[in-house]
């Protein structure tokens, strides 16, 4: 009878432990920027495709630059409506603006929210992108407060912020202007590091998380860019848009494993209130400086990183079209040599951004230039007339 007794009480205990433990955390929203300035057919296939994986579209609507003035994104208003996710409408008010105009760019907000809700989209929200300098937070608190007094109360109204604002004293007060927030982990600070850095990221988010008593998201990267020397030492970026100018460019590309593993982290141990991640931005087919939606939607949802690129050969009476398949679900580089075992070759040629050279029973193709490989895609390498190529005898050199 003791043992028994002892025996339920311990199970009691057990249990007891077992109802306090830690649950798993919910998965964190998953959500997407859509930043093309000019929409394209493209746009279709792109968000068929990601809308099982990311429940929100952030669109940028709206841009002001110094000596540009305003202009208006080009989106197709009826893929967006049809698509029937919830929408943010992007405001984009370039940082070097001497400053904000309330009133003027409150009348610009309330025109393109309302043309937009004239063409039956349902708004879920305006998001404002102003990247002010710390010296300039009291007045763009201001602004936000004037704003969001004249928005309907039922808006929600977020903004992009910048972590360089956590040194400022008056952050707490600019965060209470608004609904949510969406700290912005990604940019070309300095050339070396590249787009991001995933500890760096980290402790931004639980400094944010400090401070902040409102939801917050993170915006993190799943694209690249090209740095290009200016005439003032500092780099010239190019991004969506090719810049006309000379000088060897050097391509930054966010590393998708850094990125899979920072959301692994938050996932397991999320900082205090945030809400998700928003990924920037919206792959499309043709779009040479994003990963692949395959690759996105693969860290997205936390799934281990795989490249498999195989070569393929397709023959036609002697005549061997030569490719690449990537059967992974991450993108890879171009291989930088690939080798064929032939025999009786009559001729062959690499294509454009490979070199070959030609043996008597090998076939080696080096490459001239960087390129990628999306995820489930395939590049043509070259043609060779040839008796036999020996698959197996033919090797991919990273």
């Amino acid at each position: 009878m003791v043992f028994l007794t002892r025996l339920i009480m311990s199970l009691a205990a057990v249990g007891l432990l077992n109802g306090c433990e830690r649950q798993d955390a919910p998965p964190l929203d998953q959500q997407l920027y859509v930043w093309q300035r000019q929409w394209t057919p493209a746009h279709e296939a792109a968000l068929k495709d990601s809308h099982a994986d990311f429940s929100t579209l952030r669109v940028l609507a709206l841009q002001a630059f110094p000596q540009a003035g305003w202009s208006r994104a080009r989106i197709d208003p009826v893929l967006l409506e049809g698509d029937g996710r919830p929408l943010i409408a992007v405001i984009r008010l370039d940082g070097q603006l001497k400053s904000l105009d309330q009133d003027q760019v409150t009348a610009q907000i309330q025109q393109v929210l309302g043309d937009w809700q004239g063409l039956g989209l349902n708004l879920s929200g305006v998001e404002i992108d102003h990247d002010a300098g710390n010296a300039r937070l009291p007045a763009y608190r201001e602004f936000l407060t004037h704003l969001r007094a004249v928005l309907p109360s039922s808006m929600p109204l977020s903004i992009t912020a910048l972590p360089a604002w956590l040194d400022s004293p008056e952050l707490p007060a600019l965060l209470s202007t608004v609904d949510s927030s969406v700290l912005q982990v990604h940019a070309v600070s300095d050339p070396h590091s590249g787009l991001f850095d995933p500890d760096q990221s980290m402790k931004w988010a639980v400094a944010w998380s400090r401070i902040t008593s409102k939801p917050f998201y993170l915006a993190l990267p799943a694209y690249g860019v090209a740095l290009l020397p200016g005439n003032s030492g500092a780099p010239i970026v190019e991004s969506e848009v090719t810049i006309e100018r000379g000088g060897a460019r050097r391509e930054l590309l966010a590393d998708p494993q850094q990125l899979s593993n920072l959301g692994s982290l938050l996932r397991n141990d999320p900082p205090a209130h945030l809400a998700g991640l928003i990924w920037f931005r919206l792959p499309l087919a043709n779009d040479r400086r994003s990963w692949s939606l395959t690759t996105l939607r693969a860290v997205a949802r936390g799934e281990a990183l795989d490249s498999r690129l195989a070569l393929k050969f397709s023959a036609q009476e002697g005549l061997y079209d030569i490719s690449l398949d990537n059967q992974g679900n991450l993108d890879n580089a171009w291989p930088e040599r690939l080798t064929l075992a032939v025999q009786g070759c009559e001729g062959a040629d690499a294509l454009a951004g490979y070199a070959l050279q030609q043996s008597r029973d090998l076939l080696t193709f080096t490459r001239l230039r960087e390129g990628r490989i999306a995820a489930g895609g395939q590049r043509a390498i070259g043609w060779a007339r040839c008796a036999n190529i020996d698959q197996g005898g033919s090797n991919v050199h990273p």
